[in-house]
């Protein structure tokens, strides 16, 4: 397989409700991903811009799939992602479920109809050692101000829940708690707010990228934190700045239904890619 940086990579831009993603198919040749590369390429400025980039792998199911977050470090988990590039080998196959396999573990999709895609995130990690958390305490209430809970989705979360998620100034927020001691691989932190019945108000701080208008991780796990305090039952409806996911805590794991737009097929230049490495 090529993986000389002397030939253009081509990639797809996709998002779920505005949390956009760099994708690259790998299955057919190699793509060697640097975080300094991963950096350069989420540049919104100099580079393409993203959320999340994904890279797409031969794997023991449909697919392998592999995820940055845009300070170049990486995730095990990203839902809205999956979402997207599940969708994408749907209609590239003809297919209406897949089995894609991540460092979460193994996640199963299925075309809902409607423009709609739902992936099984797996079962939420809520021992703290699982998390993880610095050590042995309740997930339910932290010992922090506002006694957030902190729930694992293959990455860290630390949901709180606020009168008004409208009223956080998130942009000082999120930053203090994504590096708080308790979380030694740093934290996802959310706001959250009750509007009705099984229906919740969220706004998002992604680890190692900032304010995002969605994220599906996050969106599990403040459903499953909503539903452990008796806030809410188990399916629910989380509004977040970039649109609506539906999110649905089951016995076999927690299931997320929402929109995704493939936008465009781009080609990364060969003279890119060598000033990034």
């Amino acid at each position: 397989m090529d993986t000389r940086t002397d030939t253009d990579w081509p990639f797809m831009k996709m998002h779920g409700l505005g949390n956009d993603f760099v994708v690259f198919d790998a299955r057919a040749r190699a793509i060697a991903i640097t975080p300094a590369l991963a950096i350069a390429i989420g540049d919104r400025h100099r580079g393409i811009g993203f959320d999340q980039l994904a890279v797409i792998e031969a794997g023991a199911g449909d697919a392998h799939l592999t995820f940055y977050n845009a300070d170049g470090s990486m995730s095990a988990a990203c839902g809205n992602a999956t979402r997207c590039i599940a969708r994408h080998l749907m209609q590239q196959g003809g297919k209406s479920t897949l089995h894609l396999t991540t460092a979460r573990g193994d996640l199963h999709a299925r075309d809902e109809g409607g423009g709609l895609t739902s992936v099984n995130m797996g079962a939420p990690q809520l021992d703290w050692h699982e998390i993880p958390l610095a050590h042995a305490m309740d997930t339910l209430a932290l010992p922090i101000d506002g006694a957030p809970v902190a729930t694992g989705m293959g990455n860290p979360h630390c949901t709180f829940f606020v009168e008004d998620a409208e009223a956080v100034a998130l942009e000082e927020f999120g930053p203090q708690y994504e590096n708080h001691p308790l979380f030694p691989q740093r934290t996802n932190v959310q706001v959250a707010s009750l509007i009705g019945p099984d229906h919740l108000r969220m706004r998002v701080w992604e680890r190692g990228v900032g304010i995002t208008l969605a994220s599906g991780s996050s969106s599990c796990a403040v459903a499953v934190a909503a539903a452990r305090r008796g806030l809410t039952g188990r399916a629910v409806r989380i509004d977040l700045d970039g649109g609506t996911l539906m999110v649905d805590w089951r016995e076999d794991g927690v299931w997320m239904t929402g929109p995704t737009m493939h936008v465009a097929d781009g080609m990364l230049t060969r003279e890119f890619i060598a000033d990034a490495q």
